[in-house]
């Protein structure tokens, strides 16, 4: 276990309500992610008492609100007496081999700490599917198992395939007009992770959310043909779209960076979109939020400098 004084960094922050004592207090797992950035802007605009865990002291740094965080990793929690601190836990984790592992051990730590937070479990569509073989979903799985059989309050957030993900595809849109993909003819509910986040802000700041699952996706299902006409309509260029064979998709993945068991992964997600299981539409964001998720259009004119071009030297921005 790493040094207890590493724990301790939480200060009053700046320009709290006068109540903010009686707030629950919230950590959060996964902050510099593509979600978990989004949602400490989110508990900021709450004036949520939200804690950071970072590996890295100075990724604190560029969080959004408050300067509140503990180092700490998921196979090295914080101790106990820490985590008693927190009322309600965001739980999220990079989509690798040894992610269910990780959160078990983590999820145990909480368990032992004996004061019952409320977890609220990031997780993906088509994890609450038995049928569904997707590793990625198949590892979310294995913790929901784990973190149901603990009795610990939890609320699952299951969002479809991010829009971010299309990020992806913005060198071959801009170098060759075609979006790259062996996703067939299946559609996706794409939604946007600033969307998700807000569901999760809602969810941790709010009461009546205990043992539910919520199934998240943007306003409509579009195929990677539609997206491709969205993108042509928004940026005024002709986009197509090309169902790419799955060996040069495996390729292209791993050229990306992506580790073998990442990009089979990422191969059986598209398996499972092409088959027509990723079509999904819910209104389960406006629900919980009061306000209707993005449509891709908005999404894509806020990335237009990715997409349409970017000053040379000038780094990708952070997803």
């Amino acid at each position: 276990m790493a040094d207890k004084g590493q724990y301790g960094n939480r200060p009053e922050r700046p320009g709290a309500p006068d109540d903010q004592g009686d707030s629950d207090v919230i950590l959060v797992t996964g902050p510099t992610g593509r979600v978990g950035f989004r949602l400490m802007e989110s508990l900021a605009d709450a004036h949520a008492d939200a804690t950071a865990m970072v590996r890295v002291e100075a990724r604190a740094a560029d969080l959004s609100g408050t300067p509140q965080h503990v180092v700490a990793t998921f196979d090295d929690p914080p101790p106990a007496e820490v985590l008693r601190d927190f009322d309600r836990v965001f739980l999220l984790s990079p989509e690798q081999e040894e992610q269910a592992t990780l959160e078990t051990v983590f999820i145990d730590a909480l368990v032992a700490a004996g004061h019952g937070p409320h977890v609220v479990k990031m997780a993906a569509d088509g994890f609450q599917d038995p049928d569904c073989e997707v590793r990625f979903m198949r590892s979310h799985r294995q913790v929901a198992e784990h973190l149901d059989a603990t009795g610990l309050p939890v609320t699952y957030l299951a969002p479809s395939w991010y829009m971010e993900n299309l990020v992806n595809t913005a060198d071959a849109i801009r170098d060759e007009g075609t979006i790259f993909a062996p996703a067939g003819r299946g559609k996706v509910g794409f939604i946007a992770a600033k969307d998700v986040a807000r569901v999760a802000a809602e969810v941790l700041t709010s009461d009546g959310h205990e043992d539910a699952m919520y199934v998240l996706t943007g306003p409509e299902a579009l195929s990677y043909a539609d997206v491709a006409a969205r993108i042509s309509a928004v940026f005024a260029r002709q986009v197509d779209y090309e169902n790419q064979p799955r060996g040069d998709a495996r390729k292209h993945l791993l050229a990306s960076g992506l580790t073998p068991w990442q990009a089979e992964g990422t191969l059986e997600m598209f398996d499972w979109i092409r088959h027509g299981a990723a079509g999904t539409v819910t209104g389960t964001a406006r629900e919980v939020t009061g306000s209707d998720p993005r449509p891709i259009q908005d999404w894509l004119s806020e990335w237009r400098g990715t997409f349409v071009g970017r000053p040379p030297g000038l780094p990708p921005s952070a997803v």
